[in-house]
């Protein structure tokens, strides 16, 4: 049975963390955004789907994954159930742990990155909340931005294994969202980021080792990779770049 995933349609958002997992893993899955051409048009879905009577365990927001009777929320936990199953985290009880507190600190970072841009909140429009994200984001470029990536680095430098991965001596969905992350930074702070992977070239050769990866490397070749935009979690807007 294949998997289903549930996200919002037109954007990668959080849900491109999910769908590398699964392509890496090749993985039978649907993505049901990509029934509908707009996120007006798949909203719909994706909210009676969350709304759902019938769900004992309800998720508070997308992406969602199901998995015949078990529904997931939430980015972290999605990893941790697929790395369990399909060889993306390691068989070491204290390893993967390990996996999975370096995977919940790069949703700290994405959910960081989107706050740049929309300080205030959701609910306001991105051109009502410039100032704040000007001030937001000159900490998160100079301050954040370089302490991320640089604890990541460290990470590397110290895998007892090799600074190839993160954790061990092969590739897990740990990996996988290091180089999402630092796909989306790339797009939304190009200027910044360039100036961060010259101080961390282990983390810069890991984001090239993942794009060579010959099931990713198709993936990204292929429709079913959708480009960033202005939409999701990742936004270039050049006067946050200076």
């Amino acid at each position: 049975m294949a998997y289903e995933l549930y996200y919002w349609t037109g954007i990668p958002g959080r849900g491109e963390f999910v769908r590398l997992a699964l392509e890496q893993a090749g993985a039978a899955y649907v993505d049901i955004s990509r029934n509908f051409k707009t996120m007006r048009e798949g909203a719909p879905t994706l909210m009676a789907f969350m709304a759902g009577e019938n769900l004992v365990h309800p998720p508070f927001a997308a992406p969602v994954l199901k998995d015949g009777d078990v529904v997931i929320g939430q980015t972290s936990a999605i990893l941790l159930y697929l790395g369990d199953r399909h060889c993306l985290a390691p068989a070491d009880p204290v390893e993967r742990l390990w996996t999975h507190q370096i995977q919940l600190t790069i949703a700290d970072l994405v959910g960081e990155a989107h706050d740049a841009h929309h300080p205030l909140g959701g609910n306001f429009w991105y051109h009502e909340q410039k100032d704040e994200a000007r001030r937001r984001t000159e900490h998160f470029r100079g301050h954040r931005i370089p302490r991320f990536i640089g604890w990541l680095e460290t990470i590397l430098a110290r895998n007892p294994a090799g600074p190839e991965f993160l954790v061990g001596g092969a590739l897990t969905y740990a990996d996988l969202s290091l180089f999402q992350a630092v796909e989306g930074l790339a797009y939304a702070f190009p200027k910044q980021l360039a100036r961060t992977l010259a101080k961390t070239p282990l983390v810069a050769a890991l984001r090239q080792r993942i794009a060579e990866q010959p099931r990713i490397k198709a993936y990204i070749e292929s429709d079913r990779r959708q480009a960033f935009n202005t939409d999701g979690v990742f936004r270039h807007y050049p006067e946050l770049d200076v």
